[in-house]
C-alpha cells in the first residue's frame, strides 16, 4: 500500500511539471495555441494509456490550458478521445512531428475530435517550444523604425560616399592615363635610344675598319 502511494505521490509530481510545460508551449506558440483552440472550446477530454510503464492520465483542455490529471475530471463519466500506446511511441510522435508516426497511435473517438488530438501532438515538441522563445527574444529586440530624418540623414550621407567614390574612380582613370602615356614615352625613347646605339656602334666599327685598310 505504502509503495503504491509512493508511486502515485511520483506520477503528480511529473504531471505538474509536464502541465506547466504545456501552459509555457501554448503561451509561446500560437500556432499551438490555435490547435488547442477547438478542443478547449468543446472541453475535450483525452485519456492517454500508456504501456512500459503502464500509466494512465487524462488531459482535459479547457481555456485555462492542458490540465493533466490520474482521474477523470468531476462530472465526466468517460473520455471524449482514448489513446493506447507504449510509452515510446508517444515520444517519437511529440519529438518528430511527423504525420505518420502520430498516425501509428492508436485513437478512439469521434472522427473530428480525433483528428484535432492528432493536430495538437503533431504541432507539439520542444521544438515548438524553441522556436517560440527565440521568436520571443527576437520580438523583444527588434530595433525601433528609424525616423524621417534619420532616413533622409541616411540618404544624404550614401549620395555624399557615391560621390567620393565617384571622385576617385575619375581620379584613378586619370593617374591610370598618366601612367600609359609615360609607359609610351619611355618605350619611345628606349627605341631611339637602341637605334641611336645601333648606328653608332656601326659607324665606330666602319672607322676602326677604315684604319685598318689604311695602315
Amino acid at each position: 500500500m505504502k509503495r503504491s502511494t509512493l508511486s502515485h505521490s511520483f506520477l503528480n509530481v511529473i504531471l505538474v511539471f509536464i502541465e506547466s510545460a504545456l501552459t509555457l508551449l501554448l503561451r509561446l506558440d500560437p500556432e499551438l495555441r490555435k490547435a488547442a483552440y477547438p478542443l478547449a472550446k468543446q472541453e475535450t477530454v483525452v485519456a492517454l494509456r500508456l504501456y512500459l510503464p503502464h500509466v494512465e492520465v487524462f488531459a482535459t483542455f479547457s481555456t485555462k490550458g492542458v490540465l493533466l490529471d490520474d482521474r477523470l475530471p468531476i462530472g465526466r463519466s468517460e473520455p471524449d478521445v482514448v489513446i493506447n500506446a507504449y510509452s515510446i511511441q508517444v515520444i517519437n510522435a511529440i519529438t518528430t512531428h511527423d504525420s505518420e508516426t502520430t498516425e501509428k497511435l492508436q485513437m478512439r473517438g469521434e472522427t473530428v475530435q480525433v483528428q484535432l488530438v492528432k493536430q495538437f501532438i503533431m504541432q507539439l515538441g520542444l521544438g515548438s517550444l524553441i522556436q517560440g522563445f527565440i521568436k520571443k527574444i527576437k520580438g523583444g529586440k527588434s530595433k525601433p523604425k528609424p525616423t524621417e530624418a534619420e532616413m533622409a540623414d541616411k540618404k544624404e550621407r550614401s549620395k555624399q560616399r557615391i560621390k567620393e567614390q565617384q571622385i576617385e574612380i575619375t581620379t584613378l582613370t586619370i593617374k591610370n592615363r598618366e601612367l600609359e602615356t609615360a609607359v609610351k614615352e619611355l618605350q619611345s625613347k628606349q627605341k631611339t635610344f637602341i637605334i641611336t646605339t645601333t648606328i653608332a656602334s656601326i659607324i665606330a666599327l666602319a672607322a676602326i675598319i677604315a684604319l685598318f685598310v689604311m695602315n
